[in-house]
């Protein structure tokens, strides 16, 4: 009996061992399983930090890219600034040199001021066009003063344009300056 009680402990030793190894081996695939979660954990971090990261850039890129083609767009803004009170003198001649008699000067300056607007036009400089009766719009126009309306159907309406406007592009770099009727 004692060698049965012997064999019985032996093997309930050896379970006893075989159990204390069996956990020792779990716990050690639980650490590489927690181990390899942390390390999926930080790749997928690392991942989403590089993606945001690359999409920052492409942003911050496509904005570069777009001011640099608005600033080549209005980059003579100030010459063309400069240039539209001499164009206006230009008009103003033009107006007074057409009631004059002297057919070869009208000619002449014609040429000269055709030759001036088309060069500024080619530029991308135009005027906004502006009529007697055109519904008065605080974003375009610039209303120099009011004075009551002729006829009814002008009230709130442009009644004369003072000064043209231009734009260079698809930026308004002098606002029309006009005179509204007052409702």
């Amino acid at each position: 009996m004692a060698n049965k009680e012997k064999d019985t402990k032996e093997m309930e030793a050896q379970q006893s061992e075989n159990q204390v190894q069996e956990e020792a081996q779990q716990e050690e695939q639980k650490e590489e399983r927690s181990e390899q979660e942390l390390l999926a954990e930080e790749l997928g971090k690392e991942k989403d930090k590089f993606l945001r990261l690359f999409a920052e850039f492409e942003n911050y890129k496509r904005r570069t890219s777009k001011e640099r083609v608005e600033l080549f767009k209005t980059a003579g803004q100030d010459i063309m600034v400069a240039m539209l009170p001499i164009l206006d003198d230009f008009d103003r001649a033009m107006a007074e040199l057409v009631k004059s008699s002297d057919e070869g000067v009208l000619k002449g300056v014609e040429l000269i001021h055709n030759k001036f607007r088309d060069t500024l036009n080619g530029k991308g400089l135009s005027q906004i066009e502006v009529n007697q009766g055109d519904a008065f719009d605080a974003e375009v126009h610039e209303a120099i003063t009011q004075i009551p309306a002729p006829s009814e159907d002008l009230k709130g309406k442009i009644i004369d344009v003072v000064e043209k406007g231009y734009k260079l592009g698809d930026r308004i770099i002098r606002h029309p300056k006009v005179v509204v009727g007052q409702a």
